[in-house]
């Protein structure tokens, strides 16, 4: 008996890892110290720093990797999209503070590398897209085999990711000086995002709902015909590192929010101070079709969700009212649209 034997074939993850090589260096800034495929990833930390700090954040993309790999079987270029959304959920929470990414680790756990090999080079390659859109560097990673654990069912079992960013010490923007008459803009969204898809896949599969024209309803004994979702499903995270740089070079922004898990609701109010709280005025902005498609469809309450989905808002900014129109003009620069959808006042009692 050997490893192979076992399901874990040692050859073919050998040939993966020279595989990804060059992709994994074109990512590299200049500060990268050493080579590929070392037992760690070393970087300088970058010059014009007087006291860097070092900010770090972590996270995956949940089960929207499997509706993915719906849409992935003879498509495995749908997971570049997917590793983009990797990316993007990590650097999008380390850059609120107003750092800048610098490196970026990546975990990837497949059932079967020499089967879905496909799958997991294009997600390596969406990774590194992120990064390169990002600025930072794909400095190392783990791929992982899980053998005889279905799969042709769940051929990515899960991934992961973890980002480094870099700011200094007396710019980090934690909120600290947001005051009541603050204006929030929301920034738009690309649609989900990467949050709400167990919910999405209960719709999927249990409702049918999402699934695209020509499915077959058979289970038992019959073959399931085009068993994908609609593409509106799986549009790639924005990144917001390239964004949110520009602002902080000429405006003050003083406080960011990744609209993830839980909304707005959960996530605006953490970078608002104690005894304040943020307004929000949900008919500010046209909710996007999907997510009306999603509530009527899925017979979802109104608080339900905007306790779950982003609703067409993916991250926020507040700021100072006099600088609101030239903030939104700028976000136009970057192909964003942008709203005014709430102010800041003193918390109710």
């Amino acid at each position: 008996m050997n490893y192979k034997d076992a399901g874990v074939d040692l050859e073919a993850g050998r040939s993966f890892v020279d595989d990804i090589k060059d992709t994994v260096k074109s990512t590299h800034r200049s500060e990268v110290i050493g080579g590929f495929g070392g037992f760690n990833g070393m970087m300088r930390i970058p010059t014009g720093y007087e006291k860097p700090i070092l900010v770090s954040g972590t996270d995956g993309v949940g089960t929207k990797i499997h509706v993915a790999e719906l849409e992935a079987t003879g498509n495995p270029s749908v997971m570049r999209g997917i590793g983009i959304d990797l990316v993007a959920m990590c650097v999008n929470d380390v850059i609120t503070c107003g750092a800048k990414p610098l490196y970026f680790l990546d975990y990837i756990c497949t059932s079967d590398l020499k089967l879905h090999g496909d799958l997991v080079k294009e997600l390596v390659n969406g990774i590194a897209e992120g990064c390169k859109i990002s600025g930072c560097s794909l400095l190392g990673g783990e791929t992982a085999e899980h053998p005889r654990r279905s799969s042709m069912v769940d051929p990515i079992k899960d991934i992961a990711g973890f980002c480094t960013g870099i700011v200094e010490e007396n710019e980090i923007i934690d909120g600290r000086l947001i005051k009541e008459g603050d204006v929030v803009i929301g920034i738009e969204s690309s649609g989900l995002h990467s949050n709400g898809y167990s919910l999405i896949r209960d719709m999927l599969w249990r409702h049918k709902i999402f699934l695209r024209k020509g499915y077959e309803e058979k289970w038992g004994g019959g073959k399931i015909k085009d068993p994908s979702p609609t593409p509106e499903l799986l549009n790639p995270t924005i990144i917001y590192a390239p964004l949110v740089a520009d602002l902080l070079e000429e405006f003050p922004i003083l406080g960011m929010a990744n609209i993830t898990g839980g909304g707005i609701p959960e996530n605006l109010p953490r970078c608002i101070p104690d005894g304040l709280e943020a307004r929000v005025d949900y008919n500010s902005w046209k909710m996007p079709d999907l997510f009306s498609k999603i509530m009527l469809l899925g017979e979802i309450p109104e608080e339900e969700m905007k306790n779950v989905f982003n609703l067409g808002i993916g991250y926020c900014l507040v700021v100072p009212e006099e600088v609101v129109t030239d903030v939104q003009l700028r976000i136009f620069g970057h192909d964003l649209q942008s709203w005014v959808i709430g102010d800041i006042v003193t918390t109710s009692k």
